[in-house]
């Protein structure tokens, strides 16, 4: 939570257990340009990941190319959003009926193409064989674009914005 302000001293630990080789990799959930930026000018070492809510109606652009330009990887909780309104989203039912895919296909591949890592929930067998079958198929600029747009200021899933929710 950085509103109490303990968040560079938990990411020097982590730093510290790094260089000992405990861990390999460290990274941060939810963390905005300027968390980034103090951790790494107080410690000197950017998270191997950040992990934000990331999906087609919120999109991230701006937090993603920050993460970019810092050379962190975009990871995606939640990618599908809210998954029963994708399965309704006629850009994403057309782009789908196009690639002979589901929408949740669509989305995860434009994720990928994005460069961003979707973690997507698949709770059965089934889902999750749908959620790996996106590595033989390519949208196209357009279709990125189109996705991306979707984006809106209602896009969050649970109105829980890390520069003032109290959790992060």
């Amino acid at each position: 939570n950085p509103g109490v302000d303990r968040y560079v001293e938990a990411w020097q630990a982590l730093v510290d257990l790094q260089r000992d080789g405990v861990l390999r990799s460290i990274g941060v959930s939810n963390f905005l340009p300027d968390h980034l930026d103090r951790i790494i000018g107080e410690t000197g070492v950017a998270p191997a990941v950040n992990q934000v809510e990331l999906h087609p109606y919120f999109p991230q652009e701006e937090q993603r190319a920050v993460d970019a330009e810092r050379g962190i990887l975009t990871e995606a909780w939640s990618p599908l959003g809210r998954a029963q309104e994708i399965t309704r989203d006629p850009v994403l039912a057309g782009i789908a009926d196009a690639h002979g895919r589901t929408p949740a296909q669509v989305v995860l591949r434009w994720h990928l193409q994005l460069g961003t890592v979707p973690l997507p929930k698949a709770a059965s067998p089934g889902r999750q064989q749908e959620n790996l079958s996106v590595f033989d198929f390519e949208l196209d600029a357009g279709q990125v674009a189109a996705i991306t747009g979707l984006g809106r200021t209602d896009g969050r899933l649970f109105d829980a914005d890390p520069a003032t929710h109290e959790e992060f």
